[in-house]
């Protein structure tokens, strides 16, 4: 009885042994104000990891869309390297109805207007389409390429049209991406891409 009990108490040790114990700490988004990006001056962070998934995204590459658009203008955008993924962040002033969008790994990145092909620098391609317009092309430069980053390549303006606002991102690999939206208290939106760095 007693070596029951003794097998039956280190079973349950052992296997307390490899559960593994989560960590997290908060990553923060850092703009960048150059048309070049370097990894260096971005600070890294540590974030959730989980043993079944990298980082526990379950995200997949599917599309990401949502229909309704919105009037408020594309003002701008901002990007930051986190410990799991790499993050876009599109600056929409306030306007009505509610902020759509359509994200998607695409062959080759095209303009709404003609239909052409825009050259984007990257293993994979996303074609990003904010359902609201610009009236100022973003970034003014026209293309950011970053260097050293862990998933992005190079963001491009696209143009927009008919009320719509598009940019390809150059990234190194398909690979896991969300989107999302994020109200501003003035009545302003963020529209969120974050794109992981691995599977």
């Amino acid at each position: 009885m007693r070596n029951v009990i003794r097998r039956t108490a280190l079973g349950i040790a052992a296997a307390a042994l490899i559960i593994p114990a989560a960590t997290s700490v908060a990553a923060p988004t850092v703009p960048a104000a150059a048309n070049t990006v370097p990894a260096a001056a971005i600070t890294a962070s540590t974030s959730t990891t989980s043993s079944t998934a990298y980082c526990g995204i379950s995200w997949g590459s599917l599309a990401k869309t949502s229909s309704p658009l919105w009037s408020g203008a594309v003002a701008g955008v901002r990007y930051g390297r986190h410990t799991c993924y790499d993050r876009l962040v599109f600056d929409v002033s306030t306007g009505v109805g509610k902020l759509g969008y359509r994200v998607r790994y695409v062959t080759s990145v095209t303009s709404p207007g003609s239909g052409l092909p825009v050259a984007v620098r990257g293993g994979a391609k996303l074609q990003i389409t904010v359902n609201a317009p610009a009236r100022i092309r973003i970034p003014s430069s026209g293309t950011v390429t970053f260097t050293d980053w862990r998933t992005f390549r190079q963001l491009t303006w696209v143009g927009s049209f008919e009320g719509y606002t598009d940019f390809g991102l150059g990234v190194r690999a398909r690979l896991p991406m969300r989107t999302f939206v994020l109200d501003n208290g003035d009545g302003s939106k963020r529209l969120v891409v974050d794109i992981a760095h691995r599977w």
